[in-house]
């Protein structure tokens, strides 16, 4: 069951409820968020939908999750839920759930993430005549786009997206560098322009997204070589070093890509591609066999994790303007 299906299957929860009078008061919402449990969470995925009603069915947040924790247990696909903080639900899938996200990823490739959350909306984008304010515009057109809205550039006033500007011009670092430097940070942060971002080494964020894009295409080559391909139905990659971490780093991104449409927040993409990153750079090891030992099916789950992981990074590259290297 992929993040978006779940989603699906936690708001047909929550309309049963509803209709048979367990959530009276209630208007069932357009969309349910599932995201990766935070703090104190377990699980695949976690959903703040029953805080979110908490006010119109006038009940306790933990009481609304309670209700709506029996009917999503009863949804096939689902393990168990669990109820944690004030009332979060917690959701473990049944076995093949890494499976099915990592197909997916590989389905729909760069556009995984995408979706309708802005479906006919007209975001529009009235910026100064501020080299951050531009690329950051340039940025949010393709970044609203992914979840069907269209964005409006115009120098008008009064202002509406006004990040803080660059102390100094951006463009000796070259074109990535540049776009990076004015898009990691976040809008009311001062962006840093200096030679760090260049540098190829672990403390350059940027070096890292790129660098984990190019491992990923480097064990796919090496894969082939040693004779074998990615196959996500082989066996569960959780259990390799790193491999739960990558598997939630996916299934965040759609999260992160949504919040950075709604809140004109590149950075909130940005910050989410260095997450993926991190995570592919720990996994990378145990994907190929070491030494004479024979690819099995663990290392084909793991090569088409790493591969779902080269897709999502490759994307997120693109939507913010900045290549993603095959070698680096």
């Amino acid at each position: 069951m992929t993040p978006v299906e779940l989603s699906r299957t936690v708001l047909r929860a929550v309309r049963r409820a509803v209709d048979v009078g367990e959530l009276g008061g209630v208007c069932v919402p357009e969309r349910v968020v599932v995201a990766a449990p935070g703090p104190g969470g377990c699980g695949d995925y976690a959903s703040n939908v029953a805080l979110r009603l908490a006010g119109q069915a006038r009940r306790p947040a933990l009481e609304v999750a309670e209700t709506l924790r029996t009917y999503i247990a009863r949804e096939p696909g689902v393990a168990d839920v669990t109820v944690t903080g004030p009332g979060f639900l917690n959701i473990t899938l049944a076995g093949g759930a890494s499976a099915d996200l990592v197909e997916a990823v590989l389905e729909q490739g760069t556009r995984y993430g995408h979706g309708d959350s802005l479906t006919g909306q007209v975001v529009e984008l009235r910026v100064p005549y501020d080299t951050r304010a531009e690329i950051v515009a340039d940025t949010l057109v393709r970044i609203v786009a992914t979840q069907g809205g269209r964005a409006e550039v115009r120098h008008s006033e009064p202002v509406n997206l006004r990040p803080v500007p660059a102390p100094e011009d951006p463009a000796p670092l070259g074109h990535d560098a540049a776009r990076w430097a004015l898009l990691h940070p976040a809008p009311h942060d001062r962006p840093r322009i200096s030679a760090d971002h260049l540098l190829q080494r672990e403390s350059n964020p940027l070096f890292r997204v790129r660098y984990a894009h190019a491992r990923t295409r480097a064990l796919h080559r090496n894969a082939a070589t040693l004779g074998f391909t990615g196959d996500s139905r082989g066996s569960d990659p959780t259990p390799a070093p790193g491999g739960a971490d990558l598997l939630a780093a996916l299934a965040e991104y759609p999260h992160a890509l949504r919040l950075a449409a709604r809140h004109r927040a590149p950075d909130r993409l940005a910050r989410q591609l260095v997450v993926t990153a991190d995570a592919l750079l720990g996994f990378q090891h145990a994907v190929l066999p070491l030494g004479d030992e024979k690819p099995s099916a663990a290392h084909r789950a793991r090569l088409a994790l790493a591969e779902a992981a080269g897709a999502v990074l490759a994307g997120g590259l693109s939507l913010l303007g900045i290549s993603a290297p095959e070698y680096l």
